[in-house]
C-alpha cells in the first residue's frame, strides 16, 4: 500500500452546499439522481410504495346501477303524483322490487325508495307498497362509474401509495401495482475496538450500535437493508468486504475510518474503487464525511461517532435514498422558539444544534443539549434542531430562533418543563407520568438548583427541583425564592417531594477509608465536585465551612460535574476516588456510600402553572403517592417520602 493508505489528510473542508453539488454531479453521472427502476407487486405488499407508472381503471366502480339503501326499487314515472293526501300504491314484484343495498337494479327501474318510507299493504290480489312523495330518478341509486369509470386516471405516477389508494386500485380491477424498486443498502462497521451487541466488554470495546440506527433510518425511508459483519482495521479487509457489497447494493456506507488518523482508511478505498468526491464537510457534527460513487454505485464513509453518523446520514444519504424511490424526505414543521442559554458555533462550519422544547406561558423555550458527537442521548432526547449557518458565532440566551421540529408540534405543547437539580427521582416521575397519560412528556435539564430558579425567572421552566441550603437559618429553599423570585413578581408554591441522603461516593470496600469530610483534605485523595450553583455543592461549602476546612485544599474540587450520576461515574471508572451525592446514585453503580447528611428535595412551581391543566396529571400524580412510583422512588434507596406533595410554603 502507498503512504496515502496510512494516513489520509482532508482533502478540504467544503460547504455542505458544495459537498451535495460535487457528489450529486457525479451520482447524476451513473444515472443515480433518478429512481433505480421498478417491479410490480401484490397490493398486500404496495403500502408507502411509489407508483412507478399511471394507475388507469381497468373496470368502472361500480360496474352497474346500485341501489344504495335498503328499499324498494321503482320506475321514477310511478312516483309521479304522489303525496300525503294522495297516496300512491305500487304492486310489490313488478311495480316495486325488494332490493338491498348494493343489490343491482332490476331492469326498468331508476329510483329506490328507502324502506322506511313505505308502508307495506296486503291486499286481496297481493302485497303493495304505499308511498306519500314522488321519487326523483337515480335517488338512492350509485349510477355505473360513480366512483371511477373504467379507463379513468385513477392515481398519476410518482404518487406513495396510502391505505386509501389500495382500496382504490383494487376497486378498480388491478391486483398489482408497478412501483419503484427498494434501493440496497448494506452498511459496514469498521474498527478494531468494535464488539458485537450482547457481547462481554472490557475496557477499550466498544459496542457496535450504529449499523442498527443507520440501518433502521434506511429502513424507516423504505430501503432494504444488509448489517455487514464488522471488519478490523485492516484496509485490504475493509476494501474486499465493500467490493463485494458494491455487486449487489445500491449504496454502501462505510462506518467510522473516514477521518485523518493513521487506521483510516475510508477515503482511500473510495478513491481505488471508484471516484473520490468529497471528504471533509464544514458542517457540526459530521465533520470527517466521506462522498464518492464506485462501479455505478453510491459509496460513502459515515463518521464514527453516533450523533454525527446519525446526523450525516439524514442530512445527506436519506435524501438520495428517497429520490431513488421517486420520493421528497418528509417534510418537519418549524417553530419560533426562544434560547434559555447562550449558545457558541464553531465559526466555518454549519452548525446543527440539538434542543428540547416545551411550551412555557405563550412562548416556547429551546434547551441546548449537549453538543458531543458521541453523546447518543442527545439524539434521544432531541426535540428539534437550530441550524447555525456558517460564519455565525452563535445566539445569546434569550433570542429567538427558527427549530425544526423532530416531534409533533403537539408533542412539544404537552411537554412539562423541569429545570434544576437533578435527581433520580425524576426519571421516574417521568416514566410514571408518560404511563399514566401518553400523550404528556416530562423534560428535565439538569442545571443545578440555583439554575433552576434563575429559569423560572426568565420564565423558561413550568418547575424546578431545589434543595438550596440556607446557611443562617439551615431552612431549604425560601430564602432563595424570596432574594430570586419574589422581588420579580413570582409568586410561587413550594411543594414537598423527598427528603434524601446525601454522602461520600465511594469505589466498593472504601479503600482508601474515607469517612468524614476531614478526610477530603487528605493529599492521595481525589475529590470530584458538583458545579456552582448546585444544591449539593452549596451543602458540601457549608459543612466545610462549619468545620473550618478549607475548601480548595481539597484536591479535586474544581472539578465539576452535573449530575449525580455523573459523580459516580467519575468514582467508577477510578477518575476520582470519592464525591458527595445520594445514595441512590452509588447504588445505581454499584459503590459504596459513606451517609454524612439528610436533606429536602423540593419541587418550586410558579403559581401560573401550578393551578394549569398540563400540570394536574403530575400534580395527581406526586400527591396520590401512587403506589408502584412510590416503591420504585424507595428502592432507589436514602429516600424518604413522608413530605411528598405537602405544600411547604406559598411563597
Amino acid at each position: 500500500m502507498t503512504e496515502l493508505h496510512e494516513r489520509n489528510i482532508y482533502l478540504h473542508d467544503v460547504a455542505l452546499s458544495e459537498a451535495l453539488d460535487a457528489w450529486y454531479g457525479a451520482l447524476a453521472e451513473n444515472g443515480l439522481l433518478q429512481p433505480l427502476g421498478s417491479e410490480t407487486v401484490p397490493l398486500d405488499a404496495a403500502l408507502h410504495r411509489v407508483t412507478a407508472a399511471p394507475v388507469w381503471a381497468k373496470v368502472s366502480s361500480p360496474h352497474y346501477h346500485a341501489a344504495a339503501m335498503d328499499g324498494y326499487a321503482v320506475s321514477s314515472e310511478e312516483t309521479r303524483g304522489a303525496g300525503e293526501t294522495s297516496p300512491k300504491r305500487l304492486r310489490v314484484g313488478d311495480q316495486a322490487i325488494p332490493v338491498d343495498t348494493g343489490d343491482p337494479l332490476p331492469p326498468g327501474m331508476n329510483t329506490v325508495i328507502m324502506i322506511e318510507d313505505t308502508q307495506l299493504l296486503a291486499l286481496g290480489d297481493g302485497d303493495y307498497i304505499e308511498i306519500l312523495a314522488a321519487s326523483a330518478p337515480w335517488t338512492y341509486v350509485r349510477p355505473l362509474g360513480e366512483d371511477m369509470v373504467a379507463t379513468e386516471l385513477v392515481l398519476p405516477a410518482n404518487h406513495r401509495l396510502r391505505p386509501q389508494d389500495l382500496g382504490a386500485i383494487a376497486g378498480c380491477g388491478h391486483t398489482e401495482i408497478r412501483v419503484y424498486r427498494r434501493p440496497r443498502v448494506a452498511i459496514q462497521p469498521t474498527g478494531s475496538e468494535l464488539v458485537p451487541i450482547g457481547a462481554p466488554l472490557k475496557p477499550g470495546d466498544i459496542l457496535e450500535y450504529n449499523s442498527l440506527m443507520l440501518g433502521a433510518q434506511a429502513e424507516e425511508a423504505g430501503c432494504l437493508v444488509t448489517r455487514l459483519p464488522i471488519v478490523a482495521d485492516d484496509y485490504a479487509a475493509i476494501r474486499g468486504s465493500v467490493a463485494a457489497a458494491l455487486v449487489n447494493h445500491d449504496l454502501v456506507a462505510i462506518n467510522a475510518g473516514s477521518s485523518a488518523g493513521s487506521e483510516d482508511f475510508t477515503a482511500s478505498i473510495v478513491r481505488e474503487l471508484g471516484t473520490l468526491c468529497v471528504h471533509g464537510i464544514a458542517i457540526r457534527p459530521g465533520h470527517p464525511v466521506v462522498l464518492g460513487v464506485a462501479q455505478g454505485k453510491a459509496l460513502v464513509g459515515i463518521p464514527g461517532y453516533p450523533v454525527s453518523a446519525a446526523t450525516t446520514f439524514e442530512r445527506i444519504v436519506l435524501p438520495v435514498l428517497y429520490g431513488w424511490q421517486g420520493m421528497q424526505p418528509p417534510d418537519r414543521e418549524t417553530v419560533t422558539a426562544t434560547l434559555t442559554r447562550k449558545v457558541l458555533s464553531p465559526l466555518g462550519e454549519d452548525h446543527f444544534l440539538r434542543v428540547t422544547l416545551g411550551k412555557v406561558g405563550e412562548r416556547i423555550v429551546a434547551t441546548p443539549l449537549s453538543g458531543g458527537a458521541g453523546v447518543l442521548m442527545s439524539l434521544v432526547k432531541a426535540d428539534g434542531v437550530v441550524t447555525i449557518p456558517r460564519f455565525a458565532e452563535g445566539h445569546q440566551p434569550g433570542e429567538t430562533v427558527q427549530v425544526t421540529l423532530l416531534q409533533p408540534r403537539s408533542r412539544v405543547e404537552n411537554t412539562i418543563v423541569a429545570i434544576g437539580s437533578h435527581d433520580l427521582s425524576l426519571d421516574l416521575l417521568a416514566d410514571r407520568l408518560r404511563r399514566a397519560d401518553p400523550a404528556l412528556t416530562f423534560s428535565s435539564a439538569h442545571v443545578g438548583s440555583l439554575g433552576g430558579l434563575l429559569a423560572l425567572q426568565r420564565g423558561e421552566a413550568h418547575l424546578a427541583g431545589s434543595h438550596l441550603l440556607d446557611e443562617q437559618t439551615g431552612d431549604y429553599n425560601v430564602d432563595a425564592i424570596r432574594r430570586l423570585l419574589t422581588p420579580h413578581g413570582i409568586k410561587v408554591v413550594l411543594l414537598g417531594f423527598v427528603q434524601r441522603q446525601q454522602g461520600l461516593i465511594v469505589p466498593p470496600g472504601n479503600p482508601k477509608g474515607i469517612h468524614t469530610l476531614e478526610d477530603l483534605l487528605r493529599p492521595d485523595l481525589v475529590f470530584v465536585n458538583r458545579q456552582r450553583g448546585a444544591g449539593t455543592r452549596v451543602l458540601l461549602d457549608y459543612a466545610l465551612k462549619q468545620r473550618g476546612l478549607e475548601a480548595r485544599s481539597i484536591n479535586g474540587y474544581e472539578r465539576q460535574e452535573y449530575t449525580h450520576l455523573a459523580v459516580a461515574a467519575a468514582v467508577k471508572s477510578g477518575a476520582a476516588d470519592c464525591g458527595l451525592g445520594i445514595l441512590g446514585a452509588a447504588r445505581a453503580l454499584e459503590l459504596d456510600f459513606v451517609p454524612l447528611f439528610d436533606e429536602r428535595y423540593d419541587l418550586v412551581i410558579p403559581v401560573e402553572h401550578y393551578e394549569s391543566a398540563l400540570l394536574a396529571p403530575l400534580l395527581a400524580l406526586i400527591r396520590g403517592r401512587e403506589g408502584e412510583f412510590v416503591a420504585a422512588v424507595q428502592a432507589l434507596g436514602g429516600y424518604d417520602i413522608t413530605p411528598m406533595g405537602q405544600v411547604l410554603a406559598e411563597l
